[in-house]
């Protein structure tokens, strides 16, 4: 019997590289000059994946939504893993954001990359198991070639090709 290899499709995001990332951005808010004297807060609510951030004014709400995109996609993550849910007043006078972190593929999506997949007209097969997609067929070269179909395409959630056996 040929052998058949596979790989899983995922939107995890690696949580070390994330609290790294979110890390790394208090350091950098703490030694720019546009951010001395003001307030900001970057607060990581890990069990409800969010991320919060409070800044004195609109201006510099956006450099600071600046910093955690560039610090995230210096840790290998995609600016996808945030989903910006609202823009709101804090108290003091400040601006606050809510981010949701993605890290899951939705299901209408799960289907539009399965039709993709199907679509390309090779033998693999793909099946949506649980929060990922599992691509099987009897050729790498198939399988690399829809990994570089997928990655090519626009996507709403930060996908992951991993496990590829």
């Amino acid at each position: 019997m040929a052998k058949e290899y596979s790989f899983d499709i995922s939107a995890k995001i690696d949580m070390q590289n994330f609290k790294n990332a979110i890390n790394s951005v208090d350091k950098e808010v703490a030694n720019r000059y546009d951010f001395k004297g003001t307030t900001y807060e970057v607060d990581f609510k890990e069990k409800e994946k969010q991320l919060v951030l409070v800044a004195s004014s609109d201006n510099k709400l956006d450099a600071l939504k600046d910093i955690v995109i560039t610090k995230l996609l210096k840790q290998n993550l995609s600016s996808k893993v945030l989903e910006e849910q609202k823009t709101e007043n804090a108290s003091g006078n400040n601006r606050k954001v809510t981010f949701k972190i993605v890290d899951y593929i939705d299901s209408k999506e799960a289907k539009k990359i399965v039709a993709e997949i199907k679509n390309l007209k090779l033998k693999v097969t793909a099946q949506i198991e649980g929060d990922s997609i599992r691509v099987k067929g009897a050729k790498i070269d198939d399988l690399q070639t829809v990994i570089a179909k997928i990655r090519s395409m626009e996507w709403e959630a930060p996908l992951v090709f991993e496990n590829m056996r």
